[in-house]
């Protein structure tokens, strides 16, 4: 017997989710918006219109003094040294961490992300402690004429550390995700380890690699806390990029950074995006 026409089932009201009306959506884009002008906009554009006050030429004298000039130079040598020092080293985590398991893994990645809970003026204080005149190994230094406290040295030690997790943090989670499949389909093909991590995983992470790096380079260059203890901020000496502003700063006088770290940390989440639209093309079936 058929079914009654007045007996078919009415379809439910559609229910409204939170945040569908028009006026909800541009009340929050608004508040993003506001907030974004006045905590990043805003105090970039007031560095940009202090450091271009005087004009391009003053600006540019600025910069040409011996002294800013050895900063910037001090400053990309930790960066050519922290940075790929600390690639090496969350590759070598991330690795060891997301593809083996073994006890004490929890510990491990603990002691990995141990510098993001440490004061970066509480870590300079530590290795005064162990590199300082009076630290655990200041005796030894000193009688083997081994200048490490309120030298580059120091000033690299400092960098390294609180740098140090950003790489493994960004492609732990990665790795984790993608399981170790490929990694043990490689295996028993034959692949050696240098050429499955090489050819399989490190293809499977490069932009989150890039964008971890890129971090690292930024943290590397606007590092103030732990610097300026262990580097005794002598000017022309051990005087850092972000030391040397505050000390013109605390003279009077104006200087500008160039974000070229902020530029590229953009091209790699743009490339990453454009990585993950293909991905999803390809699944599905385009």
């Amino acid at each position: 017997m058929a079914p009654s026409p007045t007996s078919a089932p009415t379809s439910a009201p559609a229910r409204r989710r939170v945040g569908d009306g028009t006026a909800t959506r541009r009340v929050l884009v608004g508040l993003v918006l506001l907030v974004t002008a006045l905590v990043l906009l805003a105090p970039l554009a007031a560095i940009f219109s202090e450091a271009f006050a005087r004009g391009v030429p003053a600006y540019l004298s600025g910069l040409a003094q011996p002294d800013t000039l050895h900063a910037m130079q001090l400053t990309l040598i930790t960066a050519l040294i922290c940075v790929p020092v600390n690639v090496a080293f969350g590759i070598a985590a991330a690795w060891t961490v997301a593809k083996f398991s073994f006890p004490g893994r929890g510990v491990l990645l603990a002691l990995i992300e141990l510098p993001f809970s440490i004061s970066p003026i509480v870590a300079g204080v530590a290795y005064l402690f162990v590199y300082g005149a009076q630290g655990l190994l200041g005796p030894f230094l000193e009688a083997h004429d081994i200048k490490v406290m309120f030298a580059p040295p120091a000033i690299v030690l400092a960098s390294l550390f609180v740098t140090a997790p950003f790489v493994a943090r960004e492609i732990v989670p990665l790795m984790m995700a993608q399981g170790r499949e490929e990694e043990e389909a490689a295996v028993t093909l034959g692949a050696s380890g240098w050429r499955i991590l090489r050819t399989v995983t490190l293809p499977n992470v490069r932009f989150a690699l890039l964008y971890g790096a890129a971090l690292c380079n930024a943290r590397v260059m606007g590092e103030f806390g732990a610097v300026s203890v262990v580097s005794g901020n002598i000017r022309g000496r051990t005087s850092t990029l972000p030391l040397q502003i505050e000390l013109l700063y605390q003279d009077s006088q104006v200087a500008g950074v160039a974000l070229f770290t902020l530029v590229a940390k953009l091209i790699i989440e743009r490339l990453d995006a454009e990585r993950e639209r293909l991905n999803v093309r390809r699944g599905a079936g385009h």
